[in-house]
């Protein structure tokens, strides 16, 4: 799910203590399964992600010192990152309401769940635990510019939810901090946080011929919806990580003016304009597809 998809889902049944919706993190609480979920998680990835994985990535996992053993205690988290760059961690009861998760971005503050899944559910968990969001989002809010872009984005989000427009700027979210690519002078690579958490994705992302990988155009993602469910069809590649840093600084309103009644495209999809840098086939989804009927 995006950013706006992800926490504004929140259990109805739910009821807040705090109007920010945070909780303590329990830390002492986890259990030794637990645990031994996260060490199974962490190995895996940090096997799969070298040669995957941007550089940025790999160096903000490397300065956390996160423990592969043991899931990590977001005081201490946040302590390492408020030295680099002003943010922290919170933790919160899985999915929070829109204006609660952008506020908080707003505020250079990253709200993750804290539960994390079951044994069973390694490789695939609809709502964001402690691996995702902690394990895939964290080690990237160490670079400078990720760390910006973060922080426009919330508040960005608080603007588009009182335009009307946040389907569409969830995409950009979705598109980028979640499954996003980018080009370094050694090849292509992984900074989504939903791609580096998930071990298929991982693999299928950069190498699998069946994904489409399309240079990032902001109009073009405004108007492209994406998959909850699988694999993406598309994947839409910065040429550099700094190109974030404009997406943070520019008026997004024109954008929203011409989107706003444009036909949205559906993820596998290759429209006039598009910069391909891999022309998918489309197999994996077609046969996705047959499976299911």
């Amino acid at each position: 799910m995006s950013g706006a998809e992800k926490h504004g889902l929140a259990a109805a049944s739910y009821q807040p203590q705090r109007p920010d919706w945070t909780i303590d993190q329990g830390w002492a609480q986890y259990t030794a399964e637990e645990h031994a979920t996260w060490k199974t998680l962490f190995e895996r990835q940090s096997r799969l992600l070298p040669g995957r994985a941007c550089d940025a990535f790999l160096e903000g996992l490397q300065a956390l010192s996160m423990a592969a053993d043991r899931i990590p205690d977001f005081e201490q988290l946040s302590e390492v990152l408020m030295r680099r760059t002003g943010w922290q961690v919170v933790a919160v009861p899985g999915l929070v309401p829109d204006d609660v998760f952008f506020e908080h971005l707003a505020n250079r503050r990253f709200p993750a769940g804290q539960f994390i899944r079951q044994a069973h559910q390694l490789d695939y968990l609809q709502e964001p635990d402690v691996f995702h969001d902690v394990f895939g989002h964290v080690p990237m809010l160490m670079h400078p510019v990720m760390a910006d872009f973060m922080q426009a984005y919330g508040q960005g989000g608080l603007r588009a939810k009182a335009q009307g427009v946040l389907e569409q700027l969830a995409r950009v979210y979705w598109y980028t901090v979640e499954f996003g690519l980018v080009q370094q002078s050694d090849g292509l690579r992984i900074y989504g946080a939903g791609i580096v958490s998930s071990a298929t994705e991982s693999v299928f992302a950069l190498e699998d011929a069946s994904p489409h990988r399309v240079r990032f155009d902001l109009e073009r993602v405004l108007r492209t919806q994406y998959r909850i469910d699988d694999f993406q069809e598309s994947y839409f590649v910065l040429p550099d990580l700094a190109d974030l840093l404009h997406l943070a600084t520019i008026d997004f309103d024109p954008y929203y003016e011409r989107v706003r009644t444009a036909s949205s495209h559906r993820p596998g999809v290759i429209v006039a304009g598009d910069q391909v840098l891999t022309r998918g086939t489309g197999q994996y989804h077609r046969k996705a597809k047959e499976r299911e009927t």
